[in-house]
């Protein structure tokens, strides 16, 4: 057990990291073990709650722009862990069985036992913490070389809002940028607006917030940090394999912001 990703690092260039919590489908036997749900039940999950190729749009992003930010890119499924949730009742997820340890699936039938608090306990002791002090460690690495750390959160959602969704009747734009009215300036927003001018743009909307580890949350604001949303038909294709023109549309976008992050003052898009 542990966690598994792939980081590339240059924090002596940029003080950018993008963020790709949850691109991954792998779910390791150990992983599955502490599962009651079936194979099938498994995969429908994966189908559903992955996104799929976001780590593609984020190497493409990086392969297209000379300013290339640091990458974070988990490579085990959000069924494992989910990096992203609170560990504690501050999490609003839980309602539906998704905290940080998923109990139920996207329809809401069980993943786990919602009893066995060892299991959900250990998951959480080797596998999330060791994943987001990595994390942690690399933004203070990036704010002691540049002052201040831009994390770049990238996912993707479906077209059409999945049962678990808690504002599943909200707008879903082509692009939401989640922000955080602590950790994101008007002037990150503006950047990422500009960005993917290209593309339908909403903010919050079916999702809010932007990830910073908890410990800079609510803390630190030389943290900046904005949410990128793909809704998942701009660059898959029904299958879910990548479309080339989508990605390369979407993964473009994400170089301009990364681009603009990069030449801004520490001041500017920070």
């Amino acid at each position: 057990m542990g966690p598994s990703v792939l980081v590339v690092d240059h924090v002596a260039a940029s003080p950018i990291l993008v963020h790709v919590p949850h691109a991954s489908r792998s779910v390791p036997a150990w992983a599955r073990g502490t599962m009651t749900a079936d194979a099938a039940q498994i995969s429908r999950e994966l189908d559903a709650m992955t996104d799929a190729h976001t780590d593609l749009i984020a190497l493409a992003a990086n392969d297209a722009c000379s300013a290339s930010a640091s990458l974070f890119i988990n490579q085990l499924s959000r069924l494992v862990v989910d990096p992203e949730r609170f560990p504690d009742d501050r999490e609003e997820m839980l309602q539906v069985g998704m905290g940080a340890v998923y109990t139920r699936g996207h329809e809401g039938a069980g993943l786990r036992s919602e009893t066995d608090t060892n299991n959900q306990g250990e998951l959480l002791t080797t596998v999330f913490e060791p994943y987001t002090q990595r994390f942690t460690k690399l933004v203070d690495q990036i704010l002691e070389r540049h002052q201040r750390a831009v994390i770049i959160d990238l996912h993707s959602f479906p077209k059409m809002a999945l049962p678990y969704e808690l504002h599943g009747s909200d707008p879903r734009p082509e692009i939401c940028l989640g922000t955080d009215q602590f950790h994101t300036s008007p002037a990150l927003l503006l950047a990422a607006e500009g960005a993917f001018h290209e593309h339908q743009t909403q903010i919050n909307t079916p999702f809010s917030g932007s990830f910073v580890p908890l410990a800079h949350y609510q803390r630190d604001d030389r943290v900046q940090s904005i949410m990128i949303e793909v809704r998942r038909d701009q660059y898959l294709a029904q299958d879910l394999a990548p479309e080339p023109v989508g990605i390369r549309r979407v993964s473009q976008a994400l170089a301009d912001l990364i681009a603009a992050v990069e030449g801004a003052d520490g001041g500017a898009a920070a």
